[in-house]
């Protein structure tokens, strides 16, 4: 048996990456990845299970099309009978492209290794995060995109080969003007901790108590869909249902109702705090813990109390 596992370019360190090593190397057989652009770093995937790394070097952006020619040409070159993709915005546009074209099936957003005692079946999360299914497939080759921090990345030593590989993919329709690389050190899919706040901040130059906050955990900040939109915060930070959908183990949340686009983006996180001044907010359904009270006023708080804590220890 063998499973081939895409990885974004340059993204071999990323956590999301070494999740669907790990998680490949965990259905059993060999374990091989495919990429493109950059070679540089590939071999560390094989201390997570990955024997080979095939790359594409004639590919250098993430044009989907071609992507989705570049893993086809890789199973049927190394005869893969399982392709993961983790489940980011490339994968959701790659993964269903190519079980067309393989006339594969598709499980989309597993958060489980499948089941195989009878058939082939994985658990995923439905109805944006609120209920689970269990999905199955009967084809020869099956494809599976891992919901992110499904799994814990197991480092088990070991470097893998990687090797030039060509795709095949002829010639791109679609032309790149320009890439604009998201700002901050922490990007919101890695992050494990993430605070985040919405219109209650009352305006852009309050901020900077969510940003103290934050340096202060090593977290990444974040907002909700009303305040990207009016521009107090940068796009890529927003987060929910039409933004980026995270799962860290910690979301802090201050000054945001809990609207249901909004909770669909979060609720996979593993600890939820919500600060909100009205009780009746309906993200406190949602929470874990809850403080009810006004940011401006706990934020500080809970900032200083952090720093007394991490001086003391």
């Amino acid at each position: 048996m063998k499973t081939l596992v895409f990885i974004n370019s340059n993204h071999f360190a990323a956590k999301a990456s070494l999740e669907v090593i790990t998680y490949a190397k965990k259905l059993g057989g060999e374990v091989i990845a495919v990429t493109y652009g950059s070679q540089e770093g590939a071999e560390q995937l094989g201390a997570y299970g990955a024997s080979k790394v095939l790359v594409d070097n004639s590919l250098t952006v993430a044009d989907e099309q071609q992507i989705t020619k570049l893993v086809a040409s890789a199973v049927e070159s190394t005869g893969a009978t399982t392709v993961v993709f983790s489940h980011d915005l490339v994968a959701k546009s790659v993964a269903p492209r190519l079980s067309v074209r393989l006339k594969a099936g598709l499980i989309s957003g597993a958060i489980a290794l499948p089941e195989t005692g009878n058939g082939f079946t994985c658990k995923v999360n439905v109805f944006s995060g609120k209920a689970f299914a269990s999905v199955s497939v009967k084809t020869d080759v099956k494809i599976i995109s891992l919901l992110p921090n499904s799994i814990q990345p197991e480092n088990i030593g070991g470097s893998a080969v990687v090797e030039t590989f060509n795709g095949n993919m002829g010639t791109s329709a679609i032309k790149v003007v320009s890439t604009k690389k998201p700002e901050g050190s922490i990007p919101l899919p890695e992050a494990e901790l993430v605070v985040s706040a919405g219109r209650g901040l009352k305006g852009p130059e309050n901020w900077g108590m969510v940003e103290e906050l934050a340096t202060v955990l090593g977290a990444a900040t974040a907002c909700s869909r009303p305040v990207a939109d009016i521009g107090w915060r940068p796009h890529h930070e927003h987060v929910g249902q039409t933004g980026v959908a995270i799962r860290p183990n910690l979301y802090i949340a201050a000054g945001i109702s809990g609207a249901i686009q909004h909770l669909a983006g979060v609720n996979g996180s593993k600890v939820i705090v919500v600060i909100n001044s009205d009780p009746e907010a309906p993200f406190f359904k949602a929470a874990d813990y809850g403080v009810v009270g006004d940011a401006f006023d706990v934020l500080p708080k809970l900032t200083e109390a952090i720093k007394k804590f991490k001086n003391a220890n």
